[in-house]
């Protein structure tokens, strides 16, 4: 019975790594369709995120299978649980990566009033941090979860930097403003991606010292 709960959690592991990469591949290409004014790629983004969707469903059956039909022990549930909640934050995330790709979309046709180069740095930051937080569930590495929410820090500074940096644009050029607005808004959303990278950490500090920060 362990044995078949055993490669159930391996399959769990496997399968988080998948649609987390998946997601991982749908920031990089929202972010491209911004750098490289190319609206085509807003399909692409929404064809991962309908990926997500079905992802987040079998993860959310593999989980439930698992506490069903097998018998977890405390420190299982807690890893089915994180891993529930996990899902929920990584497909908020897919759907912010598609909110991304579809304000580009509407940036294609003219001059960018000043270059997204911060936020390609923020795309970096909140992929590396979607990609640890899954690791450090994958390898119950607490030190890494740790380490994601350190990093949180450093996106909030690239938020913090675009959004004075665009409000003294409007400032100077009233008539940039609706640009500058949807560039704020695509920097809203990596800071809420960075949210919720630190979520999924959170979840598995949870999971392996049993307390959630917000309890």
């Amino acid at each position: 019975m362990r044995n078949k709960f055993d490669e159930q959690l391996l399959e769990l592991n496997n399968r988080l790594i998948e649609m987390g990469a998946l997601i991982e591949h749908s920031i990089s290409t929202a972010v491209e369709a911004l750098l490289t004014q190319n609206a085509d790629l807003a399909v692409a983004v929404k064809e991962d995120e309908r990926e997500s969707d079905k992802k987040e469903r079998q993860i959310e059956a593999l989980c439930f299978e698992l506490l069903l039909r097998q018998q977890p022990v405390a420190s299982d549930l807690r890893i089915i649980s994180a891993a529930l909640k996990m899902i929920t934050d990584m497909e908020r995330i897919a759907d912010q990566a598609r909110d991304i790709a579809e304000i580009s979309k509407y940036l294609a046709d003219n001059p960018f009033i000043k270059q997204p180069e911060d936020i390609a740095k923020m795309a970096v930051e909140t992929k590396k941090m979607l990609k640890e937080s899954i690791d450090s569930f994958v390898n119950r590495d607490l030190d890494l979860a740790k380490a994601v929410l350190d990093h949180d820090d450093v996106v909030d500074d690239l938020f913090r930097k675009i959004r004075n940096d665009l409000i003294a644009l409007i400032h100077e050029k009233p008539e940039s403003g609706e640009q500058a607005l949807d560039l704020l808004m695509i920097a809203k959303y990596f800071e809420r991606i960075g949210d919720h990278a630190s979520n999924i950490a959170e979840w598995v500090i949870f999971m392996i010292t049993g307390t959630h920060k917000k309890s």
